[in-house]
């Protein structure tokens, strides 16, 4: 063979060997994306704080205590607020073990999200649609602490599609039931009315509570309910 075969040889093979690199290099690139698109898809939900709060009154939905209760107090939260995070903390517990407990108050939970407007996925209304999927199981309370347990400032993802399942899967929760309403929207128009209903009695902030007619904010609420109670 001679030097000018040999050298075309030579550069046949070189070629080969850079389409072969290309084409390596190519499906490394695809590997890649691929992974990318997974690990998006299945993002880690990150640790799920529990809640080990035990409820010894009669609960109804959204409601705790005896209907037959002389004050009716309806709180007005989002679960994305940190001043209700706060309230739900320190002073819940003691609201309803002097009041809910003793049949003094019937304490409802309503609703009041707005604190994710215009992000595309709106924490707070879908913690609310989480938490109404709940109580189709009879557990909206056990849901409603599992969600402020785990609160973490507003919009910051605590409330990801991802963290919401898992805390139904950490109550132990029939998760087909449970995401089946959740991806469903059906409860969407219930957590919009819920918004209607709060701005119509007059709620502008969270938490607020309504009782006697009258909204008034958590530093307000016991003594509210005293006078209510003295009436």
């Amino acid at each position: 063979m001679g030097k000018r075969e040999i050298a075309k040889q030579r550069r046949k093979q070189q070629g080969s060997n850079k389409n072969l690199t290309s084409i390596v290099i190519v499906a490394a690139l695809v590997v890649i994306i691929v992974a990318i698109v997974i690990a998006t898809q299945l993002k880690p939900v990150g640790e799920i704080a529990t809640s080990n709060r035990v409820y010894s009154v009669e609960t109804n939905g959204f409601s705790l205590g005896s209907p037959e209760a002389p004050v009716k107090v309806v709180e007005f939260a989002d679960f994305q607020c940190p001043a209700c995070a706060n309230y739900w903390s320190v002073l819940e517990p003691t609201i309803i073990e002097q009041y809910v407990a003793t049949g003094k108050v019937e304490y409802t939970f309503s609703p009041f999200s707005f604190l994710g407007r215009g992000q595309a996925w709106d924490e707070s209304k879908k913690a609310a649609e989480a938490a109404y999927c709940a109580n189709d199981q009879g557990m909206f309370w056990e849901y409603h602490d599992m969600v402020f347990a785990n609160h973490n400032g507003e919009n910051q993802g605590a409330y990801s599609k991802e963290r919401l399942n898992a805390f139904a899967e950490a109550l132990e929760l029939d998760m087909n039931e449970f995401k089946s309403c959740f991806t469903s929207g059906k409860y969407t128009q219930a957590v919009e009315d819920a918004n209607t209903f709060a701005s119509s009695q007059g709620a502008s902030y969270t938490p607020s509570f309504l009782i006697d007619g009258k909204i008034v904010n958590a530093n307000e609420l016991m003594q509210a309910i005293e006078d209510s109670l003295a009436k």
